[in-house]
């Protein structure tokens, strides 16, 4: 399913997350529930289209809105950029899930990608029945997969009788467009993840780290064939004064009760890849693991809130840095999250690619 084959040649991809609505705008605030500006988010996408945006992340979690009709609806409104649905096993029987993804794909000319997470969170699993333990959770998730990727090499009637699922002479009139499947991302940070990502995925994303820990982190993934990818935020400004100035008062007013919800779920929950981001935050000297990282955020946003921060210039070549590290792709936030976005494709992208063309004349 992998290959390292010409990975240091070709191009960085760069993905954004999709807000619940226009963007959200503060560093320090708790999310907003309990409402759905789907206007919003259309007008978000169809400028993400606009700009060139390879991918949408539609994440999942029990505050937003599912993400699944989302996608649905969002790839009638924009033409070129595709979209990340995560999802967990368990939620869908593998055939349905397979059913459904194969529709949008067909809706939206193959723009579907999936980021399949095993949960982070046991209280918030058993908020939709499920129950079991980490590693179960895994162990799942990898038969899900294998029972998806089978359908998707053409495989009917499908049979299977595994320790989570019991499939038989499954059928379905409708495959995936053009013959094909979507790309598949699994997350997290554990050695669980790792193997999960290395049998059944096309990339592991897991949160930021400095370059070094990343490189560090993913050498054994990348040593069996598999791409990795970072799930971070960014804030650029045409000089670091401007790009200080802004962080600190996007983190000014901080809402400390959010902070202390978010450090009762952290310690809650189950996830490596959370725990692992809240170490690394404790650790940083002054709220920077670099003079690049910032790791201020993360108490209030979790462990995407990891943010690069400089001028313009600054963040291209720190961010082509990973490179080096092994990643192939990045999913980015920012604050505001659609400013940041337009930024960064307008400003930060260029000096990325004039890395990668300077870099490629000496192959």
């Amino acid at each position: 399913m992998h290959t390292l084959t010409g990975l240091q040649q070709t191009d960085l991809k760069f993905h954004w997350c999709s807000p619940l609505d226009s963007g959200q705008q503060r560093a320090s605030e708790k999310y907003q529930t309990g409402q759905l500006d789907f206007d919003g988010i259309v007008d978000f996408a169809r400028e993400a289209d606009e700009l060139g945006v390879d991918s949408l992340l539609m994440g999942i979690s029990y505050h937003m809105p599912d993400p699944l009709p989302m996608i649905g609806a969002l790839v009638r409104e924009t033409k070129h950029v595709k979209f990340i649905l995560a999802y967990r096993p368990g939620l869908l029987s593998p055939t349905l899930f397979t059913q459904v993804v194969n529709t949008v794909s067909w809706m939206s000319d193959g723009r579907i990608a999936l980021n399949l997470v095993a949960g982070i969170s046991p209280a918030e699993q058993a908020y939709y029945g499920d129950f079991l333990a980490h590693d179960d959770r895994y162990t799942r998730s990898d038969e899900f997969l294998g029972i998806l990727h089978r359908f998707w090499r053409g495989e009917t009637p499908l049979t299977h009788q595994g320790q989570h699922y019991r499939v038989e002479d499954a059928q379905l009139g409708l495959g995936f467009k053009d013959g094909g499947r979507p790309t598949v991302y699994i997350s997290g940070a554990s050695d669980r993840a790792q193997q999960s990502a290395v049998l059944h995925s096309d990339c592991w994303l897991r949160y930021g780290d400095t370059p070094e820990g990343i490189a560090k982190a993913a050498r054994p993934v990348l040593e069996q064939g598999c791409q990795v990818g970072i799930r971070m935020h960014v804030l650029a400004r045409p000089t670091r004064d401007e790009a200080l100035v802004d962080l600190a008062e996007m983190m000014s007013n901080p809402d400390e009760e959010h902070k202390e919800w978010v450090n009762k779920f952290v310690g809650a929950s189950d996830s490596e890849a959370v725990k692992t981001s809240f170490r690394l935050a404790e650790q940083a000297s002054g709220d920077w693991l670099s003079p690049m990282l910032y790791s201020g955020a993360v108490a209030y946003r979790g462990g995407p809130a990891l943010c690069v921060v400089g001028s313009y210039e600054e963040v291209a070549a720190y961010l082509y840095k990973y490179k080096a590290a092994g990643v192939s792709e990045f999913i980015f936030s920012g604050w505001p999250t659609r400013n940041e976005m337009r930024t960064f494709y307008t400003h930060v992208l260029p000096l990325i690619r004039e890395h990668e063309r300077t870099a490629s004349t000496a192959w």
